[in-house]
């Protein structure tokens, strides 16, 4: 049974393993298996990382290329099941990671509103009464009943951050999307942030902009090679961030 004192978002000893080159052909895979040896090498993404975050906090997740920021938020929204370990999570969940991922380009935006929505877990009476604000935010009126399939880039990923954060989350997580559109529409994005922090929204925030991670985040979680290398103050967890690139610069 959960409580308010219990954690948003708990991470149990979480491991991910991918294969690499999993489009071996046959005759590759067929002597590697009569010779004992796997189909490729594991990678993990993940290993044996544990952290929790509490209700109404914002952590962000700093971290190199390819140190597993990204698969955490994708088993945080439930995209894909850790190898080993528990991820817990609890409420609704908005995950704007691959914002319009679900949409259908042959459709129109009006009925891909509608069908992302659901996808929140939205009924359709809560999309209709959130529609205006919906269309309003994303600055699309004059092309809600035009196939998504003519829209530019900014227009599809602007309609599906707003479809997103109208969806009533509890859980709020972001990939990288805050350079949606011009600079007027990212500050628009980050006001709707600021607000959703004022509600107590739970959010996760994985970016490249430091600062940000400083100003933004009640926490930051620093991640490297798929291991938690430090967890705490933003501006503490940055500089380790900065000192560890540092140290890997050749030096002349």
């Amino acid at each position: 049974m959960q409580t308010a004192s219990d954690p948003a978002i708990e991470f149990r000893q979480v491991s991910k393993r991918f294969q690499l080159h999993e489009g071996r052909t046959l005759r590759e895979f067929i002597p590697a298996l009569l010779g004992g040896r796997g189909w490729s090498p594991p990678f993990y993404a993940l290993r044996d990382v544990s952290f929790s975050i509490a209700r109404g906090e914002t952590v962000g997740i700093i971290g190199r290329n390819g140190s597993g920021k990204s698969t955490a938020l994708k088993l945080i929204a439930g995209v894909m099941a850790p190898t080993s370990g528990e991820v817990l999570v609890t409420g609704r969940i908005s995950p704007l990671i691959e914002l319009g991922a679900g949409f259908h380009p042959d459709l129109t935006g009006r009925e891909n509103v509608f069908m992302n929505a659901s996808i929140l877990g939205m009924s359709t009476r809560e999309v209709k009464a959130k529609f205006d604000e919906i269309v309003a935010f994303a600055e699309l009126w004059d092309f809600m009943d035009t196939p998504v399939k003519r829209y530019s880039s900014g227009m599809y990923t602007r309609l599906g951050f707003s479809v997103a954060v109208h969806s009533d989350p509890d859980i709020l997580l972001v990939d990288e999307v805050l350079a949606v559109g011009d600079t007027p529409f990212q500050e628009k994005c980050l006001q709707k942030m600021r607000d959703f922090q004022a509600q107590g929204v739970t959010m996760v925030y994985v970016s490249h902009g430091l600062d940000v991670v400083k100003q933004f985040c009640h926490r930051a979680v620093l991640l490297d090679g798929g291991h938690l290398l430090a967890a705490g103050d933003p501006a503490a967890v940055v500089q380790t961030y900065l000192d560890m690139v540092s140290s890997m610069q050749p030096t002349a």
